[in-house]
């Protein structure tokens, strides 16, 4: 009986340490493999390059292992990456944030600060030259009005101001609607564009986007009105997949909250980064329900 427990016990410190070796490989294997990140479309490719180049090397160097950060061509792009394993973290819009969360289990663990706040809003903007004060002015010409939102997928350029528009009684749909005509432009800063140039009279932006499109010139702030203000949004997540470890979402937090660089901070308008929850969400995913992109 003395041998048959001897040999039990031989068995379970083998059972013990085979098991101990395999989470070390697994750990291994973590650190080992590339980190992938998809970021949503907020602005031209092109213009935020260098920044994603930036950060992609400083996350490299901070979490010892190959980083690399692509650029999707739309919003539910990056959703379907994260939904299908294909990225281990995304930048979401709010609304793409609680969709990829409810198919995917993704998990906000920061968001940039603007001057301070971790807060933006949804903008109606004419151009200065349109006579339209309010979002009430506009309405009473509707008829004539041409509408441009941006990504269908876009919180501000899109979902709330969408809500407003139909509890006011004047859109509905795409092709449903009281408008001269609406569009969806794919981005903040075409809309922005479209607006100056007077292509639509009235545009669905970020308010966070466009300042910084007027601050870096790409546009002409003075041709500008903003004739309707949304209630405030949280800032869009970085969100990590459900599987990450708490030790890699620590490290992330840790390397965003120290990030000083003003190339990558003004790529997303940021003054800074800070913690998010998926809590910090709740009321883009109960507009999300509202307008059946959720289903409770």
């Amino acid at each position: 009986m003395k041998k048959i427990g001897l040999l039990f016990m031989i068995l379970a410190l083998f059972v013990s340490a085979c098991g101990t070796k395999n989470e070390e490989d697994k750990v291994k294997s973590s650190k080992d493999s590339t980190f992938t990140i998809g970021v949503i479309p907020a602005q031209t490719e092109g213009e935020m390059k260098g920044a994603l180049d930036k950060l992609q090397k400083l996350l490299s160097e901070k979490l010892d292992r190959e980083v690399k950060i692509t650029s999707y061509p739309d919003y539910n792009g990056v959703v379907e990456a994260m939904n299908y394993e294909k990225i281990d973290m995304a930048y979401f819009g709010p609304l793409t944030y609680v969709v990829a969360h409810e198919e995917s289990g993704a998990e906000a663990i920061v968001t940039q600060l603007i001057k301070g706040e971790p807060f933006y809003y949804s903008y109606l903007i004419t151009h200065r030259d349109n006579k339209y004060e309010t979002i009430e002015d506009m309405i009473s010409d509707i008829k004539n009005v041409k509408f441009a939102f941006g990504d269908p997928s876009s919180t501000s350029g899109s979902l709330i101001p969408s809500i407003t528009l139909k509890d006011k009684g004047v859109y509905k749909s795409e092709s449903e609607n009281d408008f001269n005509n609406v569009r969806f432009t794919g981005s903040h800063d075409a809309t922005a564009l479209a607006v100056q140039n007077k292509q639509v009279d009235v545009g669905a932006i970020d308010s966070a986007i466009f300042d910084k499109l007027v601050e870096e010139k790409s546009i002409d702030g003075d041709q500008f009105k903003v004739i309707w203000k949304s209630e405030k949004l949280f800032q869009y997540p970085w969100a990590v997949a459900k599987k990450t470890d708490k030790e890699t979402r620590k490290q992330l937090q840790d390397i965003f909250l120290g990030i000083k660089d003003k190339e990558i901070l003004d790529a997303f308008g940021a003054t800074a980064f800070t913690k998010a929850e998926n809590k910090d969400y709740e009321s883009i995913r109960e507009a999300a329900v509202k307008e059946g992109m959720i289903q409770e």
